[in-house]
């Protein structure tokens, strides 16, 4: 039974996270903390885990002890917040699964400038894991740091490796969509994501100057081998979870729909939640679970090709993903606690 730790349990990317692993028959948790809840039990919280979750919350102060009765700790915390956690936590050997920015990024000066934060740990940089399965399955199961990767890199780059890998598109000319749920934002009180200011609406934010382009350009150019470009544009759409992503290439040459989607699933048959359609993917047809979903469309007027995802951003974008990385590291089976659909409406 693994024993695990949860830092930061009473945001959603955490909430997601304490869901899954109180169902996961290998899995149990020790701790967890809250910054705002300390001291209150999980279920006056949520009180969705009333009789299922008798814990109270710790303050993050509280674990020096804690931490040593763990396997591992899952960090779901703001950037810029982990680094001592992380480090106590390396240095007691337990494994670490970051769901924050603090170790995606391989250049310290590169993630500074975007997160204007101070990187206190440069030294963990080159051996952290970026946690993407369907990329490093090997590196992670060996890991003891992991980098979980952000909500909207997850749906982006799982759309565009394979066309990249097989070098069938233009490399400095890509252009991304993405929309998300209001989810994504966390659970603090913001005034741009109140009911009134987010419902009814739709907008463009952080246009030329979202953090996580560093993160899509540096993934994509080691999967590509060479450097990677992008325009990418989030949208805030009013639901509460989900991210469609919309990719737009040139194709470096003529290939028909039918090919390109025959390189999809060879790419993806071994990797068993990310599932090639021919439908267009809904983020309907993916919430709540832990699957991507794929769908190819070819535009032979301009030579274009079309990729369209869909994830949940709260699972596949962050928890679902984080306990797929913990299955590969303690050597279960990684769909184990994860294989379930979504469930609709």
């Amino acid at each position: 039974m693994v024993k695990v730790g949860i830092i930061g349990a009473t945001g959603y990317a955490g909430e997601n996270l304490v869901y899954l692993i109180n169902m996961h028959p290998e899995a149990k948790i020790e701790f967890m903390t809250s910054h705002n809840y300390s001291g209150m039990m999980y279920s006056d919280v949520y009180k969705n885990y009333n009789s299922f979750i008798q814990d109270v919350c710790l303050n993050e102060d509280d674990i020096k002890e804690k931490i040593k009765s763990v396997d591992v700790i899952f960090t779901a915390l703001p950037h810029g917040k982990s680094f001592d956690i992380v480090k106590m936590a390396v240095e007691n050997n337990v494994k670490v699964i970051d769901l924050g920015a603090d170790f995606r990024i391989k250049d310290a000066f590169v993630y500074e400038k975007w997160y204007r934060v101070e990187h206190k740990l440069q030294e963990y940089l080159k051996h952290a894991v970026y946690g993407l399965p369907e990329a490093n399955k090997d590196k992670i199961k060996s890991a003891k740091v992991i980098a979980n990767p952000g909500c909207y890199p997850t749906s982006i780059l799982l759309g565009l490796m394979p066309s990249l890998k097989e070098k069938i598109i233009d490399e400095n000319l890509i252009i991304i969509d993405s929309k998300s749920g209001v989810s994504g934002a966390g659970r603090s009180a913001n005034i741009g994501t109140l009911f009134c200011e987010c419902s009814e609406s739709i907008k463009a934010y952080n246009v030329l100057g979202h953090r996580h382009t560093p993160e899509i350009e540096q993934e994509l150019s080691s999967f590509a081998n060479t450097s990677v470009n992008v325009i990418f544009t989030p949208h805030l759409v009013p639901m509460i979870r989900g991210i469609l992503s919309v990719c737009y290439c040139r194709l470096k040459e003529d290939i028909n729909e039918e090919k390109i989607y025959s390189l999809y699933e060879k790419y993806y048959e071994k990797e068993p939640f990310v599932r090639v359609v021919t439908y267009l993917p809904e983020t309907r047809y993916v919430k709540g679970s832990n699957f991507c979903d794929i769908a190819i469309r070819v535009d032979e007027r301009t030579k274009s090709l079309i990729i369209i995802s869909a994830i949940d951003n709260l699972m596949k974008g962050a928890a679902g993903q984080a306990l797929q990385n913990m299955n590969l590291m303690f050597g279960f089976d990684e769909t184990l606690g994860l294989k379930f659909p979504s469930m609709v409406p």
